[in-house]
């Protein structure tokens, strides 16, 4: 019986992403024989399609790029806290930092998205105030509160992973609803609108949304 044997070395170019991040050149070699195995520098496989991929973490990016999304996060942050000076209210709170980080970071991902992080804030509100209700306020509530709302985004299609968070606050801190939901409403419309500013400001940073709804 025969056995075909292909050696293949594949070399993608080295390229720079929309936000000024440059990407590493792969390089992989794949053998392949009759049998439907194959070898990879980056994993093993067969010929149904599955294998396993070690990826590496990314390159750094560009100090342009770096320095506009810090710049951007900070920025946004401080216009929270200020607005909640103005108010007497507490508006920043620690879950709205972290959607501020992946908005201003990953400006392309669905979670970034202005459905995903208005809504899913909305829905993780909701959820944190009936189990509340329910359960009353203790870590084992605010921990079934997180799952729910992580149920909750996926079934809206709305992915928000900091929303979940918001829900734990909701439960351990038990704030007046009246306050608390149009406060956070505001504060996530206010990343919103940052991003959608700061994203035309940098020439050749991704344009953002990627989509509204």
């Amino acid at each position: 019986m025969s056995t075909d044997t292909d050696t293949r070395t594949v070399t993608p170019a080295a390229d720079e992403t929309p936000d000024g991040t440059p990407t590493e050149s792969l390089t992989a070699t794949e053998t392949g024989a009759a049998s439907g195995t194959r070898t990879t520098a980056s994993g093993t496989g067969t010929a149904s399609g599955t294998r396993t991929v070690a990826v590496r973490a990314p390159a750094r990016p560009a100090p342009a790029a770096a320095f506009h999304s810090v710049g951007a996060v900070t920025l946004v942050l401080l216009g929270l806290v200020a607005i909640g000076a103005v108010i007497h209210e507490p508006v920043l709170i620690p879950p709205l930092a972290a959607s501020a980080a992946l908005v201003h970071s990953a400006p392309t991902l669905p979670l970034s998205q202005p459905r995903s992080v208005v809504v899913g804030h909305l829905l993780a509100a909701a959820a944190g105030y009936a189990t509340l209700a329910v359960a009353g306020a203790s870590a084992w509530a605010a921990a079934v509160a997180a799952g729910l709302t992580l149920a909750l985004t996926h079934l809206a299609r709305t992915p928000h992973s900091p929303a979940c968070a918001t829900a734990v606050v909701v439960v351990l801190q038990a704030p007046a609803p009246a306050r608390f939901v149009p406060l956070l409403f505001g504060a996530t419309v206010v990343l919103v609108l940052m991003e959608l500013a700061v994203s035309r400001i940098r020439k050749g940073a991704p344009r953002y949304p990627a989509y509204w709804w």
